[in-house]
């Protein structure tokens, strides 16, 4: 087989299937800069195919006829994708002999995008899961194949439940393939008046709105974390806020109605109130919230709307 995938998530995915099967090569995303230096960081499943002797190749764009050659020269029987990053061709899908099948971090129809995990923290669901899938063309839109629910903790970032639920992907991949092995696999097609998408985050997204109530506000920091990262402007001044707390407290959207290293920074939304337990001034390193008030001569008045 082939196997596509880029980031953290997708690495106890190729794991198990590596260990199961025989994976002819790896497809990932190219190295791409970062921090300051923009020096060229290799994917995290760059890094692991290569510590198991798997040969990797990275494409600008996967759909280019180059790109499509290389896939059909390996020949495989099956590809499996997991959160690669580019949507295939149907040259792409046509290069397996049994089809592509992909782990989606959602419990399909829903959350549809590259964003799923995301996006069903913001909109304030309780659970979510993983979806093995026969990828067609469009997004998300194949057949069913498994699925396995998920309970999102209640503090619980994107980027923690992500990682919870990458385990639970190898084992829903792996339990696909034997049934691709048996002939038995099934084929569920999606129900599209119960389908949702969502788009790629962007950096706007991580702007916290509170007018709007403090749980949905709750909702979008946990969501965003840890990227893009929620922040607000404390009287004009760029504040990332981490680890939302609900609390009761009124006042007008956006008011600092407590600012103690006792109670903390309790700031009101469009209804109730939220504390944030770790903030980050423009500049410096992430502190608790009350660290942060023993470093200031005076109280702020609140966030800008």
């Amino acid at each position: 087989m082939v196997f596509m995938g880029t980031p953290e998530f997708a690495v106890p995915i190729l794991d198990a299937v590596a260990g199961a099967h025989e994976v002819a090569a790896v497809v990932t995303q190219p190295d791409a800069p970062q921090g300051r230096s923009r020096r060229l960081i290799p994917s995290p499943v760059k890094r692991r195919a290569e510590e198991l002797g798997i040969s990797v190749h990275t494409f600008e764009k996967v759909r280019a006829p180059q790109a499509a050659e290389t896939l059909e020269a390996l020949q495989p029987d099956v590809m499996v994708t997991a959160a690669y990053g580019q949507i295939l061709s149907q040259r792409n899908l046509s290069a397996a002999k049994y089809g592509v099948v992909n782990a989606h971090a959602s419990l399909l129809p829903k959350y549809r995008g590259s964003a799923p995990v995301n996006w069903c923290i913001m909109e304030g669901e309780r659970e979510t899961g993983i979806t093995t899938m026969f990828t067609a063309r469009g997004v998300d839109t194949g057949d069913m194949i498994f699925s396995e629910k998920v309970e999102i903790l209640p503090y619980e970032t994107a980027g923690e439940l992500l990682m919870r639920l990458a385990p639970v992907g190898a084992r829903v991949m792996l339990k696909t393939l034997e049934a691709l092995e048996r002939g038995n696999c099934p084929r569920i097609p999606q129900n599209e008046a119960l389908a949702s998408y969502y788009p790629m985050l962007k950096k706007e997204d991580g702007r916290l709105d509170f007018t709007q109530a403090a749980q949905r506000v709750a909702d979008r920091c946990r969501g965003v974390d840890p990227w893009p990262g929620a922040y607000g402007h404390l009287d004009g001044q760029r504040l990332k806020l981490f680890d939302p707390r609900v609390m009761e407290g009124d006042g007008a959207p956006g008011q600092v109605l407590s600012f103690s290293p006792k109670e903390g920074m309790i700031v009101a939304c469009g209804s109730g109130a939220l504390r944030f337990l770790r903030v980050q001034p423009d500049g410096k390193k992430p502190m608790a919230d009350v660290d942060f008030i023993r470093g200031r001569k005076e109280a702020p008045r609140g966030f800008d709307l």
